[in-house]
């Protein structure tokens, strides 16, 4: 494959066999090499259709060389600790993040991420990764990230493993499940400790049964143990109601009857912490 333009020491156009253009990254593949170089394909660790990809090609051409270099070394990291493959469209999606959230911080622009809370108990793998990532901006460019960007750089990271499905459905589920614990708080007017092992036990319970109400499964439980609950736990199941009600007035989602009694559950046990 010849090179027919260079983009970084990383990153270079080439033109394989079948006449077709394409990004080749990896490191130092495009070093000391000029326009009509042979690129060393061993050095090549992945491979982007041109035509397919202007957006890599343009960002790559106006981000900051170690802003790539960083991303790469998250997903590496990322890859390893989570141990499967994320998307390929990670690199562009994820570079052009954490490029424009350096930059926001040189300038003294902080973004709160209103969801930390909650992705930080529902996405904890993922959390723990954006929280070394921090660390690692801080080493190479010597710039301190608050602990929002973590969660950020979670939310990216999990929607592109194999199955982590589309971003913009990972942060409505995420906010939903949000104001369903806002709707808890305001009823019962309780303030939760957001460290405490019953709180991540409700947003967990919380976060799967909006799933499967997405899927239409449902989340059985025994007739009369249900009775028994919205008799002994009147004032959590009348709470839990009042969730389901919202959801479906907000979202269009139906939580069944069965579901109200586990999450009768997790309320009562939130009261009496």
């Amino acid at each position: 494959m010849k090179i027919t333009k260079i983009l970084n020491n990383n990153a270079v156009i080439v033109m394989d066999g079948q006449q077709q253009e394409q990004i080749a990254i990896g490191a130092g593949v495009g070093f000391e090499k000029r326009k009509n170089d042979i690129v060393n394909i061993n050095k090549i660790e992945k491979l982007f259709v041109l035509k397919e990809n202007e957006k890599l090609q343009q960002l790559l051409l106006r981000i900051p060389e170690e802003h790539f270099i960083l991303s790469k070394e998250i997903i590496t990291y990322a890859e390893k600790q989570l141990d499967t493959k994320l998307n390929d469209h990670i690199l562009l999606a994820l570079t052009d993040h954490i490029s424009f959230a350096i930059e926001r911080e040189k300038q003294g622009i902080h973004l709160k991420n209103k969801l930390l809370q909650e992705i930080k108990i529902l996405y904890k793998p993922e959390f723990e990764i954006g929280l070394w990532a921090l660390q690692h901006i801080k080493e190479k460019n010597q710039v301190e990230m608050p602990i929002d960007e973590a969660a950020f750089i979670a939310l990216h990271i999990h929607t592109m493993k194999i199955k982590g499905g589309d971003l913009h459905e990972t942060v409505r589920q995420t906010a939903i499940v949000r104001d369903m614990v806002e709707t808890i708080k305001d009823y019962l007017q309780i303030k939760m400790e957001e460290d405490e092992i019953s709180y991540e036990r409700l947003i967990t319970h919380l976060r799967f049964a909006l799933s499967r109400a997405n899927q239409y499964e449902v989340h059985s439980m025994d007739e009369e143990m249900l009775q028994m609950i919205k008799r002994k736990f009147n004032v959590s199941f009348r709470c839990a109601l009042e969730v389901s009600k919202k959801l479906s007035r907000a979202h269009g989602i139906e939580l069944p009857e069965e579901e109200l009694g586990y999450i009768t559950l997790h309320i009562e046990r939130l009261r009496h912490y």
